[in-house]
């Protein structure tokens, strides 16, 4: 685990995906298929602890603990730079495009 990761553990997080930049590649989801699906639309939404695909525009989603790593490595390796991961507390993004 990386610094970061350990600096985010214990905090409660969340993940939403902007639709606008998704290219569709899957990558998410094959990563962290638990919190991410493709849709029929050929873009990538986030899911509910429930699984089910939540389709409203900026949709989030908790972050599972044993799924931090798959859902960081997503934000990271996600061509469109669309997946964003946020403290629920303080709504500061931890990981994804806009983090510092």
């Amino acid at each position: 685990m990386s610094v970061q990761e350990e600096a985010v553990v214990g905090e409660a997080l969340e993940v939403w995906i902007d639709q606008d930049l998704c290219t569709g590649d899957g990558i998410c989801a094959q990563y962290a298929p638990e919190v991410f699906e493709l849709d029929i639309d050929g873009l990538a939404y986030v899911k509910s602890a429930d699984d089910e695909l939540l389709q409203e525009k900026g949709a989030t989603t908790p972050v599972p603990l044993p799924l931090l790593t798959d859902v960081v490595d997503s934000a990271k390796e996600c061509p469109g730079e669309c997946i964003h991961v946020r403290r629920v507390a303080d709504g500061a993004e931890v990981y994804g495009p806009d983090a510092p």
